[in-house]
């Protein structure tokens, strides 16, 4: 009886070894816990996909357009839109895009297209935190594009009354919307309920970049004559400080804790590390040539900056100011998104 159970058991095992050799496993690969991090490769034309815990790309993904800056993700996590911005730096002559891609990152395949209808030089694309719809900056059109992301139609529009309304953010309740217009120096204060402009803030005579504080009470902008950092106070629509920085600062992003606001320093190949509480820099960080742009993990436990001029995206911890790794992207590395789940 024990012989013809073993042979009962060698047999079930040839078997099950046959059937797998006919049915392979051909599941995708599951995606981190966490989510994935999403790179906009400018030289490429191309989104990659960074597996943050693997601390390297494992795709790219052709947008189909030259080429995108900047990258948004769904809030669900599976959906990615780069706008197709143009051949060109914001100011400059060269082609005006006219269409957003809409990428799945399951599939990591275009699956849907915007049409501006013209050449708008569509740039930065934020999620509403409160109605779900996606803005987009059209830099020519002098507004801010509102589309429902669900039909892909575009459903309003929001003047800026400004030229070069490159960068957007949102306040936290979703009721205020701020741009940075480059070339004008200023800051477009706009009522994204109403779907109108509400004022305009001077800053310098040239500025890249804004972000919020977590709390959407202070606006921060990297001023590009004198290397400082504007905080406006979103009451007053007033500068509350100027913040020395080690050259001149580009993109930013606050930590959710409120305490830290992290600037990438282009021209110094730095990222500073701002204390909210002092409002002054309390950490320098080295990192690879021309850090672009800032996005700090939903959990707070990392910040990473793109590095153009480098093909490098830098992680950094929060707990200590470190660079824990340096992720190799693609040429040109710009816009940043997090893609969770």
């Amino acid at each position: 009886m024990g012989y013809v159970m073993k042979l009962l058991v060698a047999f079930l095992t040839l078997a099950f070894a046959f059937e797998g050799y006919l049915m392979p496993n051909t599941a995708a690969p599951n995606p981190p816990e966490e989510g994935y991090l999403l790179v906009a490769n400018k030289g490429t034309e191309a989104m990659g996909i960074i597996d943050p815990s693997a601390g390297r790309q494992i795709a790219e993904v052709a947008e189909g357009g030259t080429t995108g800056h900047e990258i948004a993700a769904s809030p669900d996590g599976r959906t990615a839109y780069v706008p197709i911005y143009g051949n060109s730096g914001v100011g400059k002559p060269g082609t005006d895009g006219r269409n957003m891609a809409v990428i799945d990152l399951a599939s990591r395949k275009v699956v849907g297209n915007v049409d501006f209808g013209k050449g708008v030089r569509p740039h930065c694309a934020v999620f509403g935190p409160k109605d779900g719809m996606l803005y987009v900056t059209t830099e020519l059109d002098k507004a801010v594009a509102v589309i429902d992301p669900k039909t892909l139609k575009i459903v309003g529009s929001v003047p800026t009354g400004q030229p070069e309304s490159h960068m957007l953010a949102i306040s936290p309740d979703g009721k205020r919307g701020y741009t940075a217009n480059v070339g004008p120096g200023t800051i477009s204060v706009l009522d994204m309920e109403n779907r109108k402009a509400l004022g305009v803030i001077p800053v310098s005579k040239e500025i890249q970049r804004i972000a919020l504080s977590t709390d959407g009470k202070l606006i921060f902008t990297s001023d590009q004559t004198k290397p400082q950092l504007a905080v406006i106070d979103s009451s007053s629509r007033e500068i509350k400080n100027w913040i020395p920085l080690p050259g001149l600062g580009y993109g930013t992003a606050a930590t959710p804790d409120g305490r830290w606001l992290v600037v990438a320093v282009r021209t110094a190949n730095k990222v500073a590390v701002v204390d909210l509480h002092r409002m002054q820099v309390a950490h320098v960080i080295d990192v690879p040539a021309a850090p672009q742009e800032v996005l700090v993990r939903p959990d707070g436990q990392m910040a990473y900056v793109s590095c153009d001029a480098s093909k490098k995206v830098a992680a950094i911890r929060t707990s200590d100011w470190g660079v824990d790794k340096l992720v190799d992207a693609g040429p040109g590395a710009d816009g940043l998104a997090w893609a969770g789940r």
